[in-house]
């Protein structure tokens, strides 16, 4: 259990049990609960809870105050709770801030494939282990402890369909045991690889070790999914919405996504030959760079399949050995992230995520690393490029089937004759494939915003403690009275434990940029936005006081997250009047929540300062 999941055992506890909590949402430091019972609520009880820093009843809420962390903790919270609990956080995001297209995709990765990285890693080194093993004789090939470790190895690889369903059911926010059942359904072994007559249409299909295929079937499911939901009796519901959406889903799935899928890998793997037969460098230099695009799209296995009718009519296969190295161009990218990080999540799964690589089982590193982190993804895209477009020039190619990563090359050896001059090639082409790809990656990589990003969750303002804070000027970015942080109406803020700065009481209806640098967070509600200095400093505008209740009505943001600012740009816009009327302070609070990492913070509060433009208020040291 991890330690969100056991502060939101406690908080559910104290809150008086699931039972007593009506309704939940969050806002930018806080779960705010609807209780039935107020007074079933042990406040002291929760206060105590390491990870809550106080509890406040306002606004007709139950406020128990976290932090940075508070993401986190609600999704724990609502973990514990079950799916059928019925939260309002979707009445928050009514309007919810636009991502950019690159921020987006990062998005879904995070969502779909990092909760199994850590697992992947970890399968990866085991079938790189059983390798090793049988390679220096410590059991054979065919020895029931080398397949019982190998099913170890390659069972999260074999059925993958499962792990990603449920995590896409997740992501579009349906029951995760209808993705983990399509992705199951996809895989079952009596309708993989067999010959089907499915409603007169005559199907031969293989949907283990995909990817697109569940991705694409269970986002297909999700509407249907919430359509049935609101429209079946309840007392049906439970079981007649889940296997109308399991027969549809999978049909469509099994019959046309699948197909499309595979169509689209037959068609790559032809046009790949036609390339080959005019030009073998150029067929390498594309094979080689695309290869990982492939196979995250799931459309390299025609592939395998081309090359294993190859071998076994006595053929050595052309386009496979293309992409032999490729594995370590992904490897020596990870290994430079590694040496440059400073950031300890990302080590901790950089290492064996190597390690897997080099064994051949790249998508540890693809998935949670690299791909990620784009530009990353391309260099080691690159590397294959150009290890492939040498293995094409030196005539490798694939003699038999063998292992992944090192224990890939001796596929490359012919059956009869020296195998020297093919190890020397491919000592050479491993060695193109790893030396660009490693500098590249070392002299290109920063701990910057892609990385912040991966920490992020529903867009709340998470701690980045991966950027060492210098020494800082902060301008109110607000016009108004400037008054100090401990005169603010909201005890939370008051207090100080959600961070150091001041307070200001706005007349005008704008949010300027403090200082250089890069928008953190947008909250969907638009009444709070996290901003990152170039010096490290982490500072969050908060404007007015429960005002996360107007669901964005009356605020205008004019960035996204990921833009970078310059001191002076408007960020924001807000009706001042509007947000009065309805009844709610605009005491705006602009806190420093990293303020740990200074030694000094001092503030002066003169009143009536002006903006960005104007006098500094904050002087961090």
């Amino acid at each position: 259990m991890n330690e969100y999941s056991k502060l939101a055992k406690n908080i559910i506890k104290n809150i008086g049990g699931s039972g007593n909590i009506k309704d939940l949402t969050h806002c930018v430091t806080r779960l705010r609960f609807h209780l039935y019972d107020e007074k079933k609520a042990n406040d002291k009880s929760i206060e105590q809870l390491d990870g809550v820093l106080t509890v406040m009843h306002s606004a007709g809420q139950y406020q128990v105050v976290i932090g940075n962390t508070v993401s986190d903790v609600y999704d724990a919270v609502m973990d514990e709770l079950g799916s059928n609990f019925s939260s309002k956080e979707s009445d928050i995001n009514e309007k919810p801030h636009k991502l950019s297209i690159k921020d987006t995709i990062i998005d879904w990765i995070t969502a779909i494939f990092m909760p199994s990285i850590s697992v992947l890693c970890a399968s990866g080194m085991i079938k790189g282990l059983n390798a090793i093993f049988q390679n220096i004789g410590l059991y054979t090939q065919t020895s029931g402890i080398y397949t019982l470790i190998n099913a170890i190895g390659d069972s999260i690889f074999f059925f993958f369909p499962i792990i990603l369903g449920y995590n896409t059911a997740k992501k579009v926010k349906i029951d995760p045991y209808i993705g983990m059942i399509i992705g199951a359904s996809l895989c079952y072994p009596e309708i993989n690889g067999k010959n089907l007559n499915i409603l007169g249409l005559n199907m031969n299909v293989s949907y283990t070790s995909t990817v697109l295929p569940v991705i694409l079937t269970v986002i297909l499911a999700a509407p249907l999914y919430k359509f049935l939901k609101k429209r079946i009796p309840e007392a049906i519901n439970s079981f007649v919405t889940p296997m109308i959406v399991l027969l549809v889903s999978v049909l469509i799935g099994f019959i046309v996504i699948g197909p499309i899928a595979n169509s689209i890998s037959v068609a790559i793997s032809k046009f790949m030959l036609s390339i080959y037969g005019v030009s073998p460098i150029l067929a390498g230099l594309l094979f080689g760079a695309l290869w990982q695009i492939m196979v995250v799209f799931g459309v390299h296995m025609a592939f395998i399949a081309l090359a294993i009718v190859n071998m076994s009519q006595g053929v050595p296969d052309p386009i496979l050995s293309l992409q032999v190295f490729v594995a370590f161009a992904q490897s020596a990218v990870v290994l430079a992230i590694y040496l440059r990080t400073k950031n300890q999540k990302l080590k901790s799964i950089a290492l064996p995520s190597f390690i897997s690589g080099i064994f051949g089982v790249t998508e540890p590193a693809i998935y949670g690393i690299t791909l990620p982190r784009m530009k990353m993804f391309i260099i080691s895209c690159i590397g294959g490029m150009l290890s492939g477009g040498y293995a094409a020039f030196t005539g490798l190619k694939y003699h038999m089937m063998a292992g992944l990563g090192l224990f890939e090359i001796p596929a490359l050896f012919p059956k009869t004759g020296s195998i020297t001059p093919a190890l020397i090639q491919s000592g050479i082409a491993t060695l193109i494939a790893i030396v660009p790809s490693f500098l590249l990656a070392l002299l290109l990589y920063k701990d910057q915003l892609e990385d912040e990003l991966i920490e992020q969750k529903n867009n709340d303002f998470i701690k980045v403690s991966n950027n060492k804070a210098k020494s800082e000027k902060v301008s109110s970015p607000v016009a108004g009275e400037v008054f100090p942080l401990n005169e603010i109406s909201d005890p939370a803020f008051a207090s100080g434990v959600l961070g150091k700065g001041f307070a200001v009481h706005p007349t005008e209806g704008k949010v300027f940029a403090p200082f250089d640098g890069t928008i953190m967070t947008v909250f969907p509600t638009k009444h709070a936005i996290g901003l990152l200095s170039e010096n490290g400093c982490e500072l969050l505008i908060h404007i007015g006081i429960d005002t996360v209740q107007l669901k964005g009505e009356y605020y205008d943001a004019k960035v996204s997250q990921g833009d970078k600012i310059t001191k002076g740009q408007l960020l924001l816009t807000f009706d001042i009047e509007a947000i009065k009327q309805a009844g709610y302070s605009l005491e705006t609070p602009v806190i420093v929540t990293n303020y740990g990492d200074y030694q000094n913070i001092s503030i002066n509060n003169k009143g009536q300062e002006n903006h960005s433009l104007g006098t500094d208020i904050l002087v961090l040291s």
